[in-house]
């Protein structure tokens, strides 16, 4: 094959060919009414046979729109497969894209100087933004850049819509479910800064204020700290004792190493409840606490079918369904939070009777 026969084909070649001039051919892609039938008709037939197709970064160029909805992520890009609730929310993200015939674009951060000019880079129309924390400089600069953005979770900003449930009410609903009066309370958090420390400590010895959880990197953690503390306090438990185990990343062999180190620290043999900010670290924990002979009370987060059937009580407040709501904001540009609805469910799927204050049906 020779160089001309390898070079792709132009809006000159097609409007040789069909006999046309080059604009009729721009015209034909870009402004099709423009165009009467026939001559488009020619023009479509004449591409299709040259194997010509228009420049899609022309196009965006000339349109002012990508087509492309970006979707910045703080985690490994692996996670968003690996992880059942992850996909879940990026299977209700491109839902919302097919139906607005855009496409998809995963943008990682790593926290570092990088990341503004990796996100602003992008060839987007519209952010949704998960997994990041309060100090992230994306946010301003995003916020600043003209382009619609829902956050999922937090951190609120202005000029991001905020996605998601009301973490703080539903922790304190969870914790209050299960028989913390007459067991040890034990807490698998998730990071709690960005350099995601882990490691166990005491309700006390935590590096964040609960008292204002607007200062808290992670918001999503604060707000299910804070929950589970009010929930103890009012089942008479002092929260500067309760030991609190933080993982680096939400997978289910830290939830196993999590209990492990938690058992260490407990005294007796008395009953234990686990409060877990996810249904996969809650998993884990069941399967190192299923080694012992305590009895053990676990709650989890994200309302799975495997959880809830394992004996774990859970939150649902679908990932799914939050999806599809930031990327419906991200699109409109509406500015208008939604606060997704949750409850509680029960070992064995049931919905936990006598729905806790501020608790809703999931929809």
């Amino acid at each position: 094959m020779n160089a001309s026969a390898r070079r792709r084909p132009t809006v000159k070649d097609v409007a040789e060919r069909a006999g046309v001039a080059p604009m009729t051919v721009s015209y034909t892609f870009n402004h099709p009414a423009r165009v009467a039938e026939a001559t488009r008709a020619r023009v479509l037939a004449t591409a299709a046979e040259l194997g010509y197709r228009p420049d899609s970064t022309a196009r965006a160029l000339r349109s002012g729109r990508a087509g492309q909805l970006g979707v910045v992520v703080g985690e490994h890009l692996s996670y968003l497969f690996d992880d059942p609730q992850a996909a879940q929310f990026l299977a209700g993200i491109a839902e919302v894209c097919v139906s607005e015939d855009l496409g998809m674009v995963l943008i990682p951060t790593r926290g570092d100087a990088s990341d503004v000019d990796r996100v602003l880079s992008a060839a987007v129309d519209c952010y949704v933004l998960w997994t990041t924390v309060a100090d992230d400089p994306v946010l301003a600069a995003v916020a600043a850049g003209g382009r619609p953005a829902a956050i999922q979770g937090g951190p609120a900003h202005p000029g991001l819509v905020r996605i998601g449930p009301d973490d703080r009410a539903a922790a304190a609903a969870v914790a209050a479910a299960t028989p913390l009066a007459g067991s040890t309370p034990v807490v698998i958090s998730f990071p709690l800064d960005r350099r995601r420390t882990g490691g166990v400590r005491r309700g006390d010895d935590l590096p964040v204020d609960l008292t204002d959880l607007r200062a808290v990197p992670f918001p999503v953690t604060g707000a299910r700290l804070a929950g589970y503390r009010d929930a103890l306090t009012e089942a008479g438990h002092d929260w500067s004792d309760v030991r609190i185990a933080v993982v680096e990343r939400n997978q289910r062999e830290l939830g196993e190493d999590a209990a492990v180190a938690l058992l260490e620290t407990l005294q007796g043999p008395g009953p234990v409840t686990v409060l877990a900010m996810s249904d996969e670290l809650a998993l884990g924990a069941r399967s190192a606490l299923g080694r012992t002979r305590r009895k053990v009370t676990i709650t989890g987060w994200d309302g799975s079918r495997e959880a809830t059937t394992s004996g774990v009580w859970s939150v649902a407040a679908p990932l799914r369904e939050q999806g599809r709501a930031c990327a419906r904001a991200a699109v409109s540009g509406v500015p208008e939070a939604h606060e997704v609805p949750w409850s509680v469910v029960a070992p064995e799927g049931r919905p936990e009777g006598g729905r806790p204050e501020g608790g809703q049906p999931v929809s």
